[in-house]
């Protein structure tokens, strides 16, 4: 048996469990998503000195000014993201440490997912590998122009702020595809949802969160 993958004590399978059990009691609905969150060892994506947290509703730092979102922030978004449907093809802005993309990878057919800072990415590819999310492609790129040749996708999903929706993910969502972003500046954040019908994009404007911001370039 993998122990680190397995867990022991903060970091095992019960714990997991009251994770689930809280996001559960916190309104997220979709047992699917439940599911999945509840499959994946989250403590493996934390450097290990904050691992015995890494269930904990919180976001932590993974280096780089980065953190890893609150499991509530990722169920949520996951969650009207996949709006209770089989979901294809998925782009992520903004790997981070790849715990998102693991809980993507679950719930998806093929995950395409960006980051910019390089050895960000290195440890994401490392933590992906060892958690089995063999249906994920990790690329080193800026998020705000997405993987045109990769498009249409499904679902697009961004894990830092932006003061705009980029004109090059709108683009690349399918038809009856949808993209789940925050969009604001500092404590101005609200998560937005944007829907591609055959006509036009439909946009809801949902609650407030908190996100590092979208940055421009590789590093």
């Amino acid at each position: 048996m993998n122990v680190r993958l397995s867990g022991i004590g903060m970091t095992s399978q019960r714990t997991r469990q009251r994770m689930v059990d809280r996001l559960r009691s916190q309104g997220i609905r979709d047992e699917v998503v439940l599911a999945a969150m509840g499959s994946i060892p989250r403590h493996i994506f934390v450097d290990e000195a904050l691992s015995s947290r890494a269930y904990e509703d919180t976001a932590l730092p993974i280096g780089f000014g980065q953190t890893i979102s609150n499991p509530s922030t990722v169920a949520r978004m996951t969650e009207i993201l996949r709006n209770g449907q089989d979901m294809g093809k998925v782009l992520e802005i903004g790997t981070g440490c790849g715990y998102q993309s693991a809980v993507l990878s679950k719930l998806s057919r093929e995950v395409y997912t960006v980051e910019r800072i390089s050895p960000l990415l290195a440890k994401a590819r490392k933590h992906l590998r060892e958690t089995h999310c063999n249906n994920v492609r990790a690329r080193h790129a800026d998020g705000g122009i997405g993987i045109a040749e990769a498009a249409p996708f499904d679902g697009i999903i961004m894990t830092a702020a932006s003061t705009h929706i980029p004109q090059a993910l709108l683009q690349q969502l399918a038809v009856g595809g949808r993209l789940v972003m925050p969009i604001g500046t500092g404590e101005q954040q609200r998560l937005h949802l944007i829907e591609r019908t055959p006509q036009e994009y439909l946009e809801t404007v949902l609650e407030a969160v908190k996100f590092v911001p979208l940055l421009a370039g590789v590093v």
